[in-house]
């Protein structure tokens, strides 16, 4: 049986390091811009009802806009990429435990495997340090 053999093509991995940094810095940007317009969707039928009653839904889910706009801008603008990803995808499995208890199995799905993206852009983002001031793809080995 062929096992896959990982390539470590430095062009390849600053093409995807930058592919998933601008989906993690893009979406969940556009997603906290949302919560605010409710133009996708009516964000919060997606809460878990536990939550809905304790807190007023919609005033609930512009907090949780503004944190996700924060965590995007976090991973595209700042020398913190890393750190930023590690918070977009433990945020993300947040939400699919909000989704799970809702009922909303396949989004749930949906999130953590973007979640697990999310964990790789951090993978594959290499450490601020004070002579490269700004982040970048960790060195393939």
């Amino acid at each position: 049986m062929n096992k896959p053999v990982p390539i470590h093509d430095s062009n390849i991995t600053d093409t995807v390091w930058l592919t998933l940094r601008l989906v993690f810095g893009l979406v969940p940007i556009v997603a906290g811009l949302d919560k605010f317009t409710n133009l996708l969707v009516d964000w919060s039928k997606y809460l878990a009802p536990f939550i809905a009653q304790m807190v007023p839904p919609h005033g609930f889910m512009m907090l949780v806009g503004v944190i996700e706009i924060v965590a995007g801008i976090g991973v595209l603008f700042t020398p913190w990429t890393k750190v930023f990803a590690w918070i977009v995808g433990i945020w993300l499995i947040g939400i699919a435990l909000d989704l799970l208890i809702a009922g909303y199995y396949d989004i749930a799905v949906r999130d953590v495997v973007m979640a697990i993206s999310a964990f790789c852009l951090a993978r594959l983002t290499a450490p601020v340090t004070e002579r490269a001031g700004a982040t970048r793809p960790a060195e393939a080995r």
